[in-house]
């Protein structure tokens, strides 16, 4: 079963412009589904406010989407990347291009530097304090928010590609609980 055709346009900052119409097939849609999920259940597509979470667990959160994309890639095999003229992309296509052009390149630099850092925390401070006087945390803070409107993008292209509701920027409202009768 053919679904609707997606029309994508993913920038990478200082990369790549990845863009076109995605005709999906059905293996296509699930697979879709499933990275809709992964990226919607993390802080990978959360905005990371300035004293909010640790940057290390943004970055062990992104690199846990490497292991994912390539079960699902394999789950699915060669019907998410078939053959298609140009103008055309893929689940398997834009699934590769952002993890190798957008979450590789952060991972690559920051991990180590990030690594560093951590190593120089004297006894009796506690991890967030260290991380958050670290003099880089608000520049790896950009490149993670940078690669989150990527993927925020391409979480909305999934999103239309698997036809259901919107599970990141729709919110139930939080209601007081009812008060106990006495």
């Amino acid at each position: 079963m053919t679904t609707h055709q997606v029309t994508v346009k993913l920038t990478i900052p200082f990369v790549a412009e990845i863009s076109g119409v995605w005709q999906p097939e059905e293996s296509e849609r699930q697979a879709a589904w499933e990275l809709y999920v992964e990226l919607a259940t993390r802080v990978t597509v959360v905005e990371l406010g300035e004293n909010e979470g640790l940057l290390r667990e943004a970055l062990s959160s992104l690199y846990t989407v490497f292991g994912t994309t390539r079960e699902i890639l394999r789950r699915y095999g060669p019907a998410v990347a078939p053959r298609v003229p140009p103008g055309h992309v893929t689940f398997g296509v834009l699934a590769v291009n952002v993890l190798n052009l957008s979450i590789r390149p952060l991972l690559s630099r920051w991990h180590p530097l990030l690594t560093a850092h951590e190593a120089t925390r004297q006894d009796g401070t506690d991890p967030v304090t260290h991380e958050r006087n670290w003099d880089r945390a608000a520049e790896l803070r950009a490149e993670i928010e940078a690669v989150r409107k990527v993927l925020m993008k391409l979480a909305q292209a999934l999103n239309e590609v698997a036809g259901v509701g919107d599970l990141i920027t729709t919110h139930v409202p939080r209601q007081a609980p009812a008060a106990e009768a006495p």
